[in-house]
């Protein structure tokens, strides 16, 4: 890792393919991983488990990233951005809680900067914004072939016709933060 002052981010903003397909874009991002977080259920799930919604846990991503080239902030502003935070368990056709809107915070500054940027951006929706805060139990990575799904499926439909129209937002809204 060097001299390189390296955080991490875990937040879920629906499929967890769109949210890492997203983060491997932002300039200062060093990894993402695609996991599950939040559940209530003992043991490491499997990727069928939580699409049950039985299990309470979200799709989540965590991000590796260089706080000196880009702040936790700017990390949260993006993800607000790129996903809808005002609906509740749902991203799209996604419907469950499994999908819902959270921020998975590490320590209290996280959670207080989660606050603040959830207030900031709230203004600019027309409806509520119900994004969870919470703080972050477990992290478990999903299966591999979860892992840079977009990147290794791009033509498949769902990353066409989903996850494409999302990057396309994003490079319009974030453009100065890419990579």
């Amino acid at each position: 890792m060097g001299n390189k002052n390296l955080q991490l981010a875990t937040f879920g903003g629906g499929c967890f393919w769109c949210t890492e397909a997203i983060f491997q874009e932002i300039k200062g991002v060093e990894q993402v991983v695609s996991g599950y977080s939040g559940g209530n259920v003992p043991g490491k799930p499997t990727y069928r488990e939580v699409c049950s919604g039985l299990t309470g846990h979200a799709e989540v991503v965590q991000v590796t990233f260089n706080a000196d080239i880009i702040s936790y902030e700017d990390i949260l502003v993006i993800f607000m951005t790129t996903h809808d935070p005002t609906t509740l368990n749902r991203q799209g056709a996604d419907k469950g809680t499994q999908y819902r809107s959270v921020i998975y915070y590490h320590d209290d500054k996280q959670k207080d900067i989660a606050e603040i940027v959830l207030k900031e951006v709230g203004v600019y929706y027309e409806n509520a914004v119900v994004t969870e805060i919470s703080p972050l139990d477990v992290f478990y990575e999903a299966e591999d072939d979860h892992q840079n799904y977009y990147r290794n499926n791009e033509q498949q439909g769902y990353c066409s016709f989903v996850i494409t129209p999302k990057l396309a937002k994003l490079r319009k809204l974030h453009a100065d933060k890419l990579k």
